[in-house]
Formats: C-alpha cells, sequence, structure tokens
C-alpha cells in the first residue's frame, strides 16, 4: 500500500512488528514543512470530522503545530507564552462572541 504521508518517528518501527517493511526517507527542512503544512491540513479536518475521539485529534493537531514551531525555533512553553499573551491581551473564546458586524 502507498502511503507518501509525514508520519510519526515511531510508525516505521510499529509497521515492522506487524511483519511488514516500511519504505521511508528523510525528507529536507523544506520538504519537511511543506509536508507539516499538509499534516496541519489533515488533522483540521479530522478534528472536524469526529466528535467521539476529537481529544485524541486535538492532540495530534497539537503536536504539528510543536513540530511547525519548533521550525521556527520556538519550543511548545514559547507557544504556550505567546497564547497566554494574547489571552490577556485580546480574550479567549469563552463567552462565544459571535461578530456579525461594526457600524
Amino acid at each position: 500500500m502507498s502511503y507518501g504521508k509525514l508520519v510519526r518517528d515511531n510508525i516505521p518501527n510499529i509497521i515492522k512488528q506487524n511483519g511488514e517493511e516500511p519504505i521511508t526517507r528523510i525528507l529536507s527542512k523544506e520538504e519537511y514543512k511543506n509536508e507539516l503544512e499538509k499534516k496541519l491540513l489533515e488533522e483540521c479536518n479530522e478534528v472536524l470530522e469526529t466528535d467521539d475521539s476529537r481529544i485524541e485529534e486535538l492532540a495530534d493537531l497539537l503536536e504539528v503545530i510543536i513540530a511547525l514551531g519548533k521550525l521556527q525555533g520556538k519550543t511548545f512553553e514559547d507557544i504556550i507564552n505567546v497564547c497566554e499573551q494574547k489571552r490577556l491581551k485580546r480574550g479567549a473564546f469563552d463567552k462565544m462572541i459571535y461578530l456579525e458586524d461594526v457600524k
């Protein structure tokens, strides 16, 4: 079966444990960035398509976000800090406010 996509680091070993032989290669930095961006969209769609295991899909999405941050030289903590700063300045989404128009 052909996959042609970025996978988590342990997937090749899991495939081997299942008695199959994975065919892999290491991506260039540019390819890696492009594949992470594809994975970001894939994981976003999976979050939107499920209700039951949404927490699992959100965790996958977060893992991609962390990897994209690393490409920019940022850590998970850096991302969380920026998130907190934005929350303090602009708020969160807790109040469910829907902006219809501005006059």
